[in-house]
């Protein structure tokens, strides 16, 4: 995983979805606090924990004017089964609205995608808060506590 205090890499994105950019870039919430959940929709964990969290988050987010939600579905297994529609459709039926990337592929035709690498993923979920300023705050892999992660982002926005 990589350190808090480093700037945050770019994430390389196939595809966005729930937004009516071509791409996003983490550029273009600066000065916001920005919460980057890296999920597979075929994931055990991803879907009982930390898809519903971030779309909790991205509810309370709603009311919070310097408060981003960024979701980055990052595969490095069952390729075949988590195209385009299957994910569109996963979108769907969870009523997930924050933006979505699609992590581009690994350049070297390996496994593992590009911002999953960039980041030190090790598997989904993944969660990072990110300051105004682009900074990592945190980073962690599993189900994050709520308290924990809520405890994280308040701090973020205050400063």
């Amino acid at each position: 995983m990589i350190e808090a205090g480093t700037l945050a890499p770019p994430i390389q994105a196939e595809r966005w979805f729930n937004t009516d950019k071509a791409a996003l870039s983490l550029e273009a919430f600066r000065g916001k606090v920005v919460v980057l959940h890296a999920f597979q929709m075929l994931c055990p964990g991803c879907v009982s924990h930390a898809v519903p969290q971030a779309r909790r988050l991205h509810e309370i987010a709603k009311s919070i004017d310097q408060l981003a939600i960024v979701g980055i579905h990052t595969v490095f297994e069952h390729h075949a089964a988590m195209t385009p529609v299957s994910l569109e459709a996963f979108l769907h039926e969870y009523k997930i609205t924050f933006p979505v990337a699609v992590d581009a592929a690994a350049a070297d035709g390996g496994r593992i995608p590009q911002t999953m690498t960039a980041y030190g993923f090790q598997g989904t979920p993944s969660t990072v808060v990110i300051d105004r300023e682009g900074r990592i705050v945190r980073s962690s892999f599993g189900a994050e506590d709520d308290l924990v992660l809520g405890l994280f982002v308040g701090n973020a926005l205050g400063r």
